[in-house]
């Protein structure tokens, strides 16, 4: 579904729901539905049959490029809602009153309705005339009560106006009179709606028996959908969120082979922390928790407000997440199966229950205790707190162990020194910590695995502005052992940031180093290329007196016979020379290049018979080719650049034995290139074949999808997709048109309207 979103297919799922009620009534003999509940049924309706339609049909379109789908989608194959749909649409208004197109016989009747009220509108307009003359009238209007028209007529007027009285006003100075000439009119009228409101309910049973015959297919279509629909919706906040499916650890104990880690959470965010930032403006902080082989529990320290119970709350959600088969936001997840996820967090107190907020804990991490195994997952939060804090580190330790005997999960976040010294004594316990900026006094939110953290408390009492007195009253009260771990680990976090910071020194030092080493190669192969050109040009010109000098030497001599067997021979001896010295000053040019290169790119060879794929120097030309074929035992085919040619044995001056090159290895030896990839997961030699531009303009997008091109036919890609939207078409065409005119593009053609239609285009690369 990802797969089908970001390639611009989507589908949209309004009008859902579930039918059986309203199927159950439709199956009733004779029964009729509601108006609003046909329009569901129709809507349902038509969202199956286009899923059917973008799924399934048109035959081979899109069968098996979403097999997981179309698997799921495959009952509704042999259903067909299109007659249906043809059948109800266009017959309910949006207000639910039928259309007039409903039936030809409900059309009859509302024209012969409409006659009818003009004809008794008429009628009363008369009547009203000759009364308005006399005063009889209250008013010069119509009205109707129970469905037939009136006049309205002053009560003391109403002995002299014949016909029938429908009622007075709430003053009774009003009465309204249907008069004698209109009783029929009216009588005609009333015959005609019930006309109309039998032929409406004819065809809602009609329309009702027609969802009826249908109902198997419905309720299908609509569990389909739904559950399409909650993929859909799975995939956008997948999207969104840029997760990552999660990797489960199989029951043999199988672990990353990179890593070595059972439990892994790279990069790890949490989703509401994440969207709640957005709304801010603001970034998350990624969260790496990891537990490597043999290890069960993990004891976050650190200070207060620094993200210890988010990490907590991390790991937690995303093994839910995981285990609901929803992609996680990280940049890898790798988890064991848990068949029970505990947690014990926050303050659980209750008076009601007679529960203080350390007996709360104890009730809670007792239930834990009793049946967690070691397919559990167990997030304490401040284990051992709200208690004396030599009891409470005693009661934590104790915990720690017993849920370390029992090999189950473990996370735990504390400020005990006892936990910290605990899981550097035990086996399978790991330290971690939140990071402290000690220069601006805050949590950086960093978790750092294979060390504990220092509470920091007074530090960040300080900065949320207690009374600098009081908190040096409390340094004053702490321990010289208290004082030295504090100092200890606050070193020791020092010494992690500076060597954080000294390997991406380092990192950046490597990279200025190699961006220097090519300008010094490619000013290197430059100036040498310059001194050949100029040993060339020389050579030329002592060639071109030497010829001169020798045709003036071969006019003086008498006999003509004599001085053109010379001049002939002269000419092939030069030809042949200049060969050879041309041979000659290539190799030495060659050889001294590679010698600038480390000389580990070419292996000269001049004994061995040249092989398929094997660069051969040709004499005749000085250049060097590449073999295509060999013909027989005297004649090879070599490729020169874009030509080929056959050759004997004999003009072959060396054999150059090369490594066989990637199209970038290519580009690279070319000189005065550098191609670099770009690497999206674990496996660095794959490219994707598709590029999104929607959202760009069409400046950004031309110059994104000319790299992306380059990339792509460096890489071998035969063919690859840009994705750029509808829109307004702007896009589309400026993409269209310079992707046309790219030399390495072959052709540019648009997808089905399933494959994304005028949203993508599809283009084929050169080979």
């Amino acid at each position: 579904m990802r797969r089908l979103i970001t390639g611009g297919g989507g589908f949209q799922f309004r009008g859902i729901f579930d039918p059986s009620d309203v199927l159950d009534k439709a199956r009733i003999e004779g029964s009729a539905l509601e108006p609003a509940e046909l329009l569901s049924a129709l809507a349902l309706a038509e969202r199956v049959e286009a899923w059917r339609q973008v799924i399934l049909a048109p035959p081979g379109a899109v069968l098996g490029k979403w097999p997981a789908i179309e698997a799921l989608s495959a009952p509704l194959l042999t259903h067909d809602l299109g007659d249906l749909v043809r059948f109800l649409r266009g017959k309910i208004e949006a207000d639910g009153s039928l259309s007039d197109d409903a039936s030809p016989e409900l059309r009859r009747i509302r024209r012969a309705m409409e006659r009818q009220h003009r004809a008794i509108e008429d009628s009363l307009r008369r009547a009203l005339a000759k009364l308005s003359e006399g005063g009889s009238t209250q008013d010069d209007l119509i009205t109707v009560r129970g469905e037939r028209f009136v006049i309205p007529v002053k009560a003391e007027f109403k002995r002299k106006v014949g016909g029938v009285v429908h009622g007075s006003s709430s003053s009774g100075q009003t009465v309204f009179v249907e008069p004698m000439e209109t009783i029929e009119q009216n009588n005609e009228l009333v015959r005609l709606l019930d006309e109309e409101q039998a032929e409406v309910h004819r065809i809602l049973v009609a329309m009702t028996r027609a969802v009826a015959a249908q109902a198997q297919p419905l309720l299908l279509g609509a569990a389909i959908l739904a559950e399409a629909d909650a993929h859909q919706a799975v995939a956008r906040f997948a999207e969104e969120l840029a997760c990552v499916r999660p990797v489960f650890v199989a029951a043999d104990g199988l672990v990353d082979e990179a890593t070595g880690n059972e439990f892994e959470l790279l990069a790890a965010r949490h989703p509401l922390l994440e969207l709640r930032l957005r709304e801010q403006e603001a970034s998350i902080v990624p969260l790496t928790i990891a537990l490597p082989l043999g290890m069960r529990q993990m004891i976050v320290s650190g200070p207060n407000t620094g993200g210890k119970t988010v990490a907590l709350k991390t790991a937690g959600l995303l093994a839910l997440m995981a285990q609901a088969g929803i992609p996680v936001p990280a940049e890898r997840a790798r988890l064991p199966l848990f068949t029970a996820i505990y947690a014990d967090i926050g303050d659980a107190q209750s008076i009601e229950q007679n529960l203080s907020t350390f007996s709360a804990h104890v009730v809670n991490v007792d239930r834990i205790a009793r049946i967690a195994d070691d397919t559990s997952l167990v997030l304490l939060d401040e284990l051992g707190s709200a208690t004396d804090p030599e009891e409470g580190a005693a009661l934590a330790v104790a915990v720690a162990e017993h849920f370390l005997v029992r090999r189950a999960w473990c996370i735990i976040t504390t400020h005990l020194t006892s936990l910290k010294v605990y899981a550097t004594k035990h086996e399978g316990v790991l330290n971690a910590a939140v990071g402290f900026d000690e220069a601006r006094l805050a949590p950086t939110y960093e978790l750092r695995l294979g060390v504990p953290g220092a509470s920091a408390g007074l530090n960040i009492a300080a900065r949320l502005g207690l009374d600098p007195a009081i908190v040096a009253n409390a340094r004053a009260q702490m321990t010289t052992q208290q004082i030295d771990i504090g100092r200890f680990l606050d070193e020791l976090h020092a010494q992690l940031a500076a060597a954080k910071d000294e390997r991406l020194g380092l990192a950046e030092l490597q990279k200025k180093l190699d961006a220097e080493r090519l300008k010094v190669a490619i000013e290197g192969r430059a100036e040498q290329q310059a001194r050949t050109r100029e040993l060339e040009r020389q050579l030329k010109s002592l060639i071109e007196d030497f010829e001169s000098q020798l045709r003036d030497t071969v006019k003086a001599i008498g006999d003509k016979t004599v001085a053109q067997k010379i001049a002939r021979d002269s000419a092939l001896r030069i030809a042949q020379l200049r060969r050879e010295f041309s041979e000659q000053f290539q190799s030495t040019v060659v050889a001294h290049a590679e010698s600038d290169q480390g000389g580990k790119k070419k292996t000269v060879d001049r004994q061995r018979d040249p092989a398929v794929g094997d660069l051969v120097r040709l004499k005749s030309l000085g250049r060097e080719g590449r073999v295509a074929r060999v013909i027989d035992a005297k004649t090879l085919e070599v490729a020169v650049g874009a030509m080929k040619m056959r050759v004997p044995r004999s003009d072959v001056a060396e054999v150059v034995a090369v490594a066989k090159e990637t199209p970038v290895q290519s580009a690279r030896r070319r000189g005065g290139v550098t191609v670099s990839t770009s690497t999206g997961s674990d496996d660095s030699e794959y490219m994707t074949s598709e590029i999104n531009v929607i959202g760009r303009t069409a400046d950004e997008a031309e110059s994104e999808v000319e790299r992306f091109v380059e990339r792509a036919f460096l890489a071998g890609l035969p063919s690859i997709r840009v994705v750029h939207g509808v829109g307004m078409g702007i896009l589309r065409r400026t993409l269209r048109e310079f992707l046309r005119n790219h030399p390495h593009v072959a052709s540019v053609t648009e997808p089905p309207y399933n494959e994304g239609g005028q949203g993508a285009t599809m283009v084929e690369l050169r080979q």
